[in-house]
C-alpha cells in the first residue's frame, strides 16, 4: 500500500485518451479514458514523441500498473518531468 499521495493532473478537455500498455504508440491500447478526468502520475518515462494539446513531448505518464498515457495530453503545467522517472 502506498503511503504517499500521488498528485492528479487533468487530461485535455474534450479528449478521450488512449491508455497504452507501454510508453509509446506502438503499444496496445488497454482502455480509453472518458472526457474530463484527472489522472495520477506515478512516474514518467521517455517514449514515442507525440504532439497533443499541450505541445510535443516524448514523455509518457504511468497512471497505473502497465498503463501509460502521452504527457502531451495531460496538463502538468510543465514541458518537462514533474515526478520521478519510472524504473
Amino acid at each position: 500500500m502506498e503511503s504517499y499521495s500521488v498528485k492528479r493532473y487533468p487530461v485535455a478537455p474534450g479528449v478521450r485518451l488512449n491508455v497504452r500498455s507501454g510508453p509509446g504508440t506502438q503499444y496496445g491500447i488497454v482502455r480509453m479514458l472518458p472526457e474530463g478526468v484527472s489522472v495520477p502520475i506515478n512516474c514518467q518515462t521517455p517514449g514515442t514523441r507525440v504532439t497533443g494539446p499541450y505541445g510535443t513531448s516524448a514523455i509518457w505518464d504511468n497512471i497505473g500498473n502497465g498503463q501509460y498515457v502521452a504527457d502531451a495530453y495531460v496538463r502538468t503545467g510543465s514541458d518537462g518531468y514533474v515526478t520521478v522517472r519510472c524504473g
